[in-house]
Order: structure tokens, then C-alpha cells, then sequence
């Protein structure tokens, strides 16, 4: 998809540098803004200055910024980028202890009655708060929207939606979210800052999909979570970042499924949704940790886990597979890799 074309604004440098500074047209005047954006911020120095500018850009006027840097190791570059517009922002600065604890220490320092969650290497559209707000003001029962965003970044996705990828389907249940048949896209979601609050916020003891886990909470305790289709947003997809380690976010995915099957209130229904998906999720890991296993030219590893993933999927196409890694498993590798190749120059050029 390449960069945004959206407008860029930038606040004015005065030199110098503070830890902790709002100035915000609505606090001069003692009153709460109405939408708080949180954005954690850790090594994203190269791109944190793009996300600000989106925000800056929406046609919403009535939000503050809280832009918390996690123990960042770039700490200095990053405050370097961020002096221009220490003015337009709360900076806060906390140790390491990962991004759900980030987005806590800036939802509790908000003082609005609406959060804005974004990561400090992704983009807004110009009408994202504008349009996301309206559905949240016109139905006081609903309380988070989502939207749709597009993918962008050196990946074979880029250019495609997070719907498409990810679609949303029907009224969004406990159930479904468990499924997947909806999926929550926290770039681009709007929630009520007492929802956050009353779910128990983020749970920092979980490094990837801490987000699931907190919609999970919220539709357990009746939560009612609507979204739309409208493409608000660019979500970057990076090499490296902890979205692309797949077969670290099936394991810790099951971490949450297992979480939420401790609640002891759950009905008979969610108990066996729950159960069901943890069997889905095991072989997809398995599946995962079988292709990992046969790119770095262990066939043992390789074979042990895919024939534990199909023992669910009981797929040909599998069985065929485990047959080539016994009888000519340097060919197999060679031509998956060909094959991710191709397909990934296919996507890059359609």
C-alpha cells in the first residue's frame, strides 16, 4: 500500500524538553477532553511521528494524547522525535513491563470519558474519531465500536483489510469472539473509559494478545461490542514485531482460552466453545510449529509435529506431506520455500 496520504500537522518546537506536558485548548479552560488516545510507545522512534500526525489530522478536535514510553531502549531518539510536539501531548515514562501495562498506565492518567487505543507505528483516517464516536454517542448501550483497516508494510498482506483477513460476522458474542468469527481490531476501536475500567483493564502478565483477552472479559461481564465495515485506519505489519511470531501467539492464545475457562460462571455452552477452540488452536499450533520445524531442517521435529496436527485436520494433503518427509524431506523444504516465494511475489504484484 506504500505511505498514507493523509494531512500532517505538526506542533511547534520551543526547545527543550518535559517529561510531563498538556496543552490542550479544552484543559485551559478546566474541561475534560471527551476521547483520550493512549499509544505505547517502545523502538518506534522511525514511526511514532506519522502516528501523532494522523491523530493531529482528525477532523475531531475534542481528544488529548498520552504517549507512554515503555522503557524504550531508544528512549533519547524517541524523545528527540517527540519535542516537536510536547505541547499536543501527556508524555509519561514508566520500566519495561510491556504493552498491556503501557496502555493501563495511560488509560489511568486519561481523563475523558472515551479510549482511544493506538499503536505508535499505525494510522488513523482523518474521520476515525469523528465517525467512531458517533456510533458510541447515538447508542448509549454499546460500549466499543470497531472498524475495518488496511494492511501496510514490506509483507505480502499489505494492501489487503484486516476484514478481509479477519472478518466480522454477525452480532459480536462471547462465543464468536472465542471462534474468531469476530475479531476485535484494536487499532481502530472506540471503547468507553469506565468499560475499561470495570473489565479490570489490560492484564499485564500476557505479552501478545492481551487485547483478546480484555474484549473476552468485557463481553463475559454483558459488554455489548458493535463495529463497521469503514476502512479508519493503516495497520503496519512488521518483520520481527510480536504479531509475526505465530506460533508464539497460538500458545499464548491458548493461555487466554485456559483463562477463560476459570471463570466459574460460565454456562455449559461457553464451557464446550471453549474447549472446542482449544482443540482448534493445538493443531493449529502444531501445524505452525511443524512448518517452522521443517524451514530450519529438522524433519524429525517437523514430521512429530504435523502428524499431531493431523490427528485433528485428518487432511490428505497432510498425510501427503508426513509421506515426503520420510521418503525426501530436503525436496519438501525446497519446495515450500519456493512456493511462500511465489505466493509472495504473486500478492506483491497483484
Amino acid at each position: 500500500m506504500g505511505q498514507t496520504s493523509w494531512p500532517v500537522h505538526r506542533g511547534c518546537s520551543r526547545g527543550g524538553y518535559v517529561t510531563l506536558q498538556v496543552v490542550q485548548e479544552t484543559e485551559s479552560a478546566g474541561i475534560a477532553p471527551l476521547v483520550s488516545v493512549i499509544i505505547p510507545a517502545y523502538q518506534v522512534a522511525q514511526y511514532i511521528a506519522a502516528t501523532l500526525d494522523s491523530v493531529l489530522a482528525q477532523t475531531f478536535k475534542d481528544y488529548e494524547i498520552i504517549v507512554v514510553n515503555d522503557g524504550s531502549p531508544d528512549t533519547g531518539e524517541l524523545e528527540k522525535v517527540l519535542a516537536p510536539y510536547r505541547e499536543r501531548i501527556t508524555y509519561l515514562r514508566q520500566e519495561n513491563q510491556g504493552t498491556a501495562a503501557a496502555r493501563n498506565t495511560g488509560i489511568r492518567a486519561a481523563r475523558s470519558k472515551y479510549i482511544a487505543v493506538l499503536d505508535a507505528d499505525d494510522l488513523w483516517a482523518p474521520e476515525h474519531l469523528a465517525v467512531q464516536l458517533a456510533v458510541l454517542e447515538a447508542d448509549p448501550s454499546i460500549d466499543m465500536v470497531y472498524a475495518d483497516a488496511r494492511i501496510f508494510g514490506d509483507v505480502p498482506e499489505a494492501g489487503r483489510t484486516l476484514m478481509e483477513l479477519s472478518p466480522s460476522a454477525g452480532h459480536v458474542t462471547f462465543e464468536r469472539l472465542v471462534t474468531r468469527q469476530c475479531t476485535v481490531h484494536v487499532c481502530v476501536c472506540l471503547c468507553r473509559r469506565e468499560t475499561l475500567l470495570r473489565a479490570g483493564l489490560f492484564d499485564p502478565a500476557l505479552r501478545r494478545v492481551e487485547d483478546i483477552d480484555m474484549w473476552l472479559r468485557i463481553a463475559r461481564q454483558g459488554g455489548r461490542i458493535a463495529y463497521q465495515r469503514r476502512v479508519l485506519g493503516c495497520y503496519r505489519r512488521r518483520v520481527g514485531s510480536l504479531s509475526t511470531d505465530q506460533a508464539a501467539m497460538f500458545e499464548t492464545y491458548l493461555v487466554v482460552l485456559a483463562k477463560a475457562a476459570r471463570d466459574p460462571s460460565l454456562t455449559a455452552a461457553e464451557r464446550e466453545v471453549l474447549e472446542r477452540q482449544c482443540t482448534v488452536e493445538r493443531a493449529s499450533l502444531e501445524l505452525r510449529k511443524g512448518k517452522d520445524a521443517l524451514l530450519a531442517g529438522d524433519a524429525e521435529a517437523a514430521a512429530s509435529h504435523l502428524k499431531r496436527a493431523n490427528a485433528q485436520y485428518k487432511s490428505l494433503k497432510l498425510a501427503a506431506v508426513l509421506m515426503l518427509l520420510r521418503v525426501a524431506p530436503g525436496f519438501l523444504r525446497a519446495l515450500h520455500r519456493w512456493r511462500e516465494r511465489h505466493v509472495y511475489k504473486l500478492k506483491t504484484q497483484s
